[in-house]
């Protein structure tokens, strides 16, 4: 049952069924197929992407590199994935959301693979900028294509769901580290990650033979070739939809700004300022990680249950809190680990909503070219986050660090989130 929005004219589908798993029970071959591809896909992109903060305090104290520099190389890689993630929206709207995707899985699998044989920081530096392309461009594509594959009323869940997989990788990546960092001396485990890290790439293989692309970009595409109308790159920047564009932008930049000031130097933060070993700071990731999991099936499930809006709003609001906790008050280690659960829980779970959000927001002519460019955008600003971090922390404690940059980051999704229209249910047309 869908109604139509008198004052704007938008078709939304009723959400009769709000249960976490009402979309994968009523979904068809092609679209579990898709599902699972895309989840799969968004697993090992964040498995990739988190084992160099995992392996940064190695990497520090062999090649002598100083805390910017070392952030430095994960601003790069998202910088880098800023640009993919709109390149590679812009080409999924001309070429396809899955052979795109294939494309953008190859790349930063193969790149992966090279910063396990660099030599020095400088090409590590440039591996990962490179690799960046591809791990941006793989978001805006699978994103897109999963928004697209699943009906409105199953959409912030099955998207959410998909955004869950990013725990699993990140996961694999910390039991990676732990069994790697337990059998081989620290000079060789970190190159090993790196090889861990290329395994993507047999995913394209599963893609090619099972997933098919989204009948509403196919026939968007063919409107467009009958008429000669392709969109232009810059097309996200006129008319109505700037407005829109600015205020995504800026809501994406602050939800990724936020994740990665803290995630990515938690595993420094517990080795450094708390004095744990890397294997004793597994348990404590484990438990971030299992709040981040969590975080993101109930973010799904909030999406569809009280709307976009809503979950940010209050996932931004938790996030700051919690962080503020963690960093801020003088707790024991033990309290620290309980604290990790929550912690993780808002400093993800909000993802859940976001690729749904822009989905909707864009009609299916830039859907890629919008989605890629907002997200992307903000991964590429928020990329800054963990290089200031990092040079603030030569002033003052890194909790400190985090803690400011975290709390600006949240007060800017809470602002720009507010600002945007509620999508929820939204029917998507060949337009």
């Amino acid at each position: 049952m869908t109604t139509v929005d008198p004052n704007q004219r938008i078709e939304r589908a009723e959400i009769e069924d709000t249960s976490l798993l009402a979309f994968y029970r009523d979904m068809n071959a092609p679209e579990r197929r898709t599902f699972w591809a895309c989840a799969a896909g968004w697993a090992l992109d964040g498995m990739d992407f988190m084992i160099y903060p995992l392996v940064i305090g190695t990497i520090v104290a062999l090649w002598k590199v100083d805390a910017g520099s070392a952030g430095l190389a994960g601003t790069v890689t998202l910088l880098a994935s800023a640009i993919g993630g709109w390149l590679g929206g812009y080409l999924s709207d001309h070429i396809g959301r899955v052979r795109t995707l294939q494309i953008t899985i190859i790349w930063f699998s193969f790149f992966s693979l090279i910063c396990a044989v660099v030599q020095n920081f400088e090409q590590l530096l440039i591996a990962r900028a490179v690799l960046g392309l591809g791990f941006g461009g793989e978001w805006a594509a699978g994103a897109v294509l999963m928004g697209e594959a699943i009906r409105p009323q199953y959409r912030g869940r099955a998207v959410g769901s998909v955004q869950s997989g990013w725990a699993v990788g990140w996961g694999l990546a910390v039991l990676s580290q732990a069994i790697l960092f337990s059998a081989l001396p620290a000079e060789t485990a970190w190159r090993w990650m790196f090889v861990i890290g290329a395994l993507p790439a047999l995913l394209v293989f599963y893609i090619r033979r099972s997933v098919t692309e989204p009948e509403i970009a196919a026939e968007a595409r063919a409107k467009q070739a009958a008429s000669g109308n392709r969109p232009a790159l810059w097309e996200i920047f006129s008319g109505p939809i700037l407005k829109t564009t600015i205020l995504a932008s800026l809501m994406a930049t602050g939800c990724q700004g936020g994740y990665y000031a803290v995630t990515f130097w938690v595993p420094q933060f517990l080795t450094k300022e708390r004095h744990l070993s890397i294997v004793g700071s597994t348990g404590y990731l484990s438990t971030l990680i299992i709040g981040s999991f969590i975080g993101y099936l109930t973010g799904a499930w909030l999406a569809d249950r009280i709307g976009r809006r809503n979950l940010f709003l209050t996932f931004s609001i938790g996030a700051m809190a919690v962080v503020l906790l963690y960093t801020q008050l003088p707790l024991t280690n033990e309290i620290l680990w309980v604290l990790g659960f929550p912690l993780g829980f808002f400093a993800s779970g909000y993802f859940s909503g976001v690729g749904a959000f822009l989905t909707e927001l864009y009609p299916t002519r830039l859907r890629g070219s919008g989605q890629g460019f907002c997200y992307n955008f903000g991964r590429g600003i928020g990329a800054l986050f963990p290089f200031l971090v990092g040079a603030l922390s030569a002033t003052t404690s890194l909790a400190n660090a985090i803690a400011i940059f975290a709390v600006v980051a949240y007060a800017l999704f809470f602002i720009a989130a507010f600002a945007l229209p509620e999508t929820r249910g939204r029917v998507l047309h060949a337009d």
